[in-house]
């Protein structure tokens, strides 16, 4: 943030000189006024090229870089890290770091930035400047695909404010319109050889609500011949096992989990509680409340729930878990950490959570996942469900850690 409006010089490997103006604006929270935020809209850009970009503003001016992605393209290569729940602290800062040493190109955020919203009147704006300033570092460089977290919602009507999101929507911009959003709040971008779909855990989803819509209508138009991972992501889990927030997900499963297994959705990220889950592949869409099962079960269509709650906010871990561990529940741990999504090739990626609480980063849970779409087309549709055994699942996945 700057005191004027700036502009956006940028210069490219290749030399080509681009000038952006692009927009200034600052809001109010209580009676802190922020500073000058700038936006700036950059077209015309060549894939997979480093590019240098300079805000100026009179005689002052910062330099950074960013790397644009690759082409649109099956089989192309990808890293992304997976951070969600991050704050400003100590721990905070073991997992930024350990962030950056992995070598991924762009940061999957699922909810939870400053945690600001744990401050009054003016306090507020001025953890959201301090937490802009801290991941600075990383995503002055880097995309970072941002979801929003109950901790962005700052309802506080004792202060005045009942605008939901109002600080994140000043400060963190999406590109919902380029996938037809008529909100910031849930959107989808491609990138390399993912589609990837961001949803609003606290926004209207059920039936005929315009991110129900909306999602309906971006899930057809997913085109997994051009980018055949489809990934989700959103605050509040699914699938959860830890005392923290259990069943908080269970109303969006009602509304949504069809539609992930029918679309063969690779993997879900989500936040929220504070530690580390993985899950195996299953699903619940045969139970209502006039009959089915009312268990998950094993569904080779269905995505791996992964819940990484762990970046290291000043609410500290959920380490409370429930007793005995479910049969759907692969790994959970409630440590601090970070996940990287590896991509390789239209067939096959590598998923590592790492462990950082220690100091040290140690990759804890790791594991091949394969495609939905082309293990699908190469093995047919007869994927039979069953009822979850612990047994089974434990074949599955010795099976896909064998490639």
């Amino acid at each position: 943030m700057n005191q004027a409006p700036a502009k956006c010089n940028m210069v490219c490997q290749r030399t080509m000189i681009l000038l952006r103006r692009g927009t200034v604006r600052n809001y109010t929270f209580y009676n802190y006024t922020s500073g000058y935020i700038h936006q700036c809209l950059v077209d015309g850009l060549e894939y997979d090229t480093k590019y240098y970009y300079k805000i100026d503003s009179g005689d002052s001016y910062r330099e950074f870089w960013f790397q644009t992605p690759p082409k649109i393209n099956p089989d192309i290569p990808y890293k992304f890290g997976i951070i969600g729940d991050l704050g400003q602290t100590y721990n905070s800062l073991s997992t930024l770091e350990h962030y950056m040493q992995s070598g991924a190109q762009a940061v999957l955020f699922v909810g939870d930035l400053a945690y600001a919203d744990r401050y009054m009147y003016n306090d507020v704006g001025i953890r959201w400047d301090t937490w802009g300033r801290f991941v600075e570092r990383s995503a002055a460089y880097q995309p970072w695909m941002w979801s929003a977290g109950n901790h962005e919602i700052e309802y506080m009507p004792d202060m005045g404010e009942v605008i939901p999101f109002k600080s994140y929507l000043n400060r963190y911009p999406t590109p919902h319109l380029a996938s037809k959003s008529s909100s910031p709040l849930w959107y989808a971008i491609r990138r390399a050889s993912a589609h990837i779909i961001v949803l609003s855990s606290y926004s209207p989803f059920v039936k005929y609500t315009p991110q129900w819509e909306w999602l309906r209508k971006e899930l057809k138009r997913v085109d997994r011949e051009k980018t055949p991972w489809l990934i989700v992501l959103m605050h509040v889990p699914i699938y959860n096992s830890n005392e923290a927030h259990f069943m908080e997900g269970e109303s969006m499963r009602a509304v949504f989990e069809e539609w992930f297994v029918h679309y063969k959705v690779d993997v879900i990220f989500a936040g929220h509680v504070h530690a580390y889950e993985r899950s195996y592949r299953i699903s619940n869409i045969h139970y209502n409340v006039s009959g089915g099962d009312c268990y998950p079960v094993a569904d080779k269509s269905a995505p791996v729930y992964i819940t990484v709650g762990d970046g290291g906010n000043q609410e500290g871990l959920a380490e409370r878990f429930r007793d005995p561990q479910p049969d759907y529940s692969a790994f959970r741990e409630a440590s601090y950490g970070h996940s990287t999504l590896e991509i390789k090739n239209k067939t096959h990626a590598l998923y590592h959570w790492n462990r950082n609480d220690d100091g040290k980063k140690v990759s804890t849970d790791a594991f091949v996942l394969h495609n939905q779409h082309w293990l699908y087309l190469h093995r047919g549709s007869n994927l039979r469900r069953r009822k979850l055994k612990k047994h089974h699942l434990r074949r599955v996945v010795d099976w896909a850690s064998s490639f």
